[in-house]
């Protein structure tokens, strides 16, 4: 158990998508950085794209340069794919290439947490133990957060084999269907590190749907509000702990990290003001226009 609560860093998986403009991004005058233009209003941001591309180190480096004013902001990065949807072995280059992209970041003392998230499909078991182990091996000097979704790992012997790793298990919501893990305040490893997908039962299986209608749910408040209490609960057994949004589609993810952010501070927090047209409820979360400077609502 921590001494005390841990830090909370919120923010979104992902910043640059088409739909979030004129929603997310104003119109008038045009962000003319749209990572800075965020990380202005949030804690940290989850690196969505190296999912499916590793990225290179001097993208990364201009991450670093570009919000190098705001001290304490944070990066998470989504494993590549190939080290976590694909069954053949990874080579030493592809490896390298992944800590290479990483590594301005990490350099920095900005990088929160690699992010390995797997399937439903993957299911707990010795295979994928002995997959996890390589993958610790591979990328062990990083803080690693694994993301599981089926209830398999639930089991103790699963959770065991992560705590041997030193792997921080990802608490996440995301729509109760068969055998999916529901949410919950489990804790691992040394951080705590949470993703809300949203909850669209009618599609989160479906394959002949656009993907991003998996992610299109905006969460209640109320619904909200039962996160709180797991944050706080995960916060006192944890060094760090990260809250990712991503039910991204229109700006939702970002809508509902600001409520989450209020909630925490128990007050209200910078608000891009082009957001309200949209979600006209941040008006009752939003600070005074004259303290959107840029600089973010530390939280702890």
């Amino acid at each position: 158990m921590a001494d005390e609560p841990a830090r909370i860093f919120v923010g979104t998986s992902g910043w640059s998508y088409a739909d979030w403009r004129g929603i997310v991004y104003p119109d008038h005058p045009k962000p003319a950085d749209e990572l800075r233009f965020l990380a202005g209003f949030l804690d940290a941001l989850e690196v969505n794209s190296s999912f499916y591309r590793t990225p290179t180190p001097k993208m990364t480096a201009s991450w670093v340069r570009r919000t190098a004013d705001l001290e304490d902001f944070r990066f998470a990065f989504k494993m590549n794919r190939r080290f976590t949807h694909e069954r053949t072995p990874w080579s030493a280059p592809e490896a390298q290439a992944f800590r290479d992209g990483v590594a301005p970041v990490a350099e920095a003392g900005r990088l929160g947490a690699v992010l390995l998230q797997f399937p439903w499909s993957f299911r707990a078991g010795e295979e994928s133990y002995d997959w996890l182990h390589r993958l610790s091996e591979a990328f062990g000097a990083w803080p690693l957060a694994v993301e599981v979704r089926h209830d398999s790992w639930l089991a103790d012997e699963a959770l065991y084999a992560l705590k041997l790793l030193n792997l921080s298990i990802a608490d996440i919501d995301q729509p109760q269907l068969n055998r999916c893990i529901a949410p919950g305040t489990l804790v691992t490893g040394p951080l705590g590190y949470v993703r809300l997908h949203g909850r669209r039962r009618d599609t989160w299986f479906a394959s002949n749907v656009e993907p991003h209608e998996r992610y299109n749910y905006l969460y209640r408040d109320d619904e909200l509000d039962e996160w709180i209490g797991r944050l706080r609960e995960i916060s006192r057994e944890s060094k760090e702990l990260y809250v990712f949004t991503n039910n991204h589609y229109r700006g939702q993810a970002p809508a509902n990290a600001f409520q989450i952010l209020s909630k925490l501070k128990r007050d209200r927090v910078p608000v891009p003001e082009s957001m309200f047209t949209h979600f006209p409820f941040l008006e009752g979360i939003a600070a005074p226009p004259e303290a959107e400077s840029g600089a973010q609502g530390r939280l702890f």
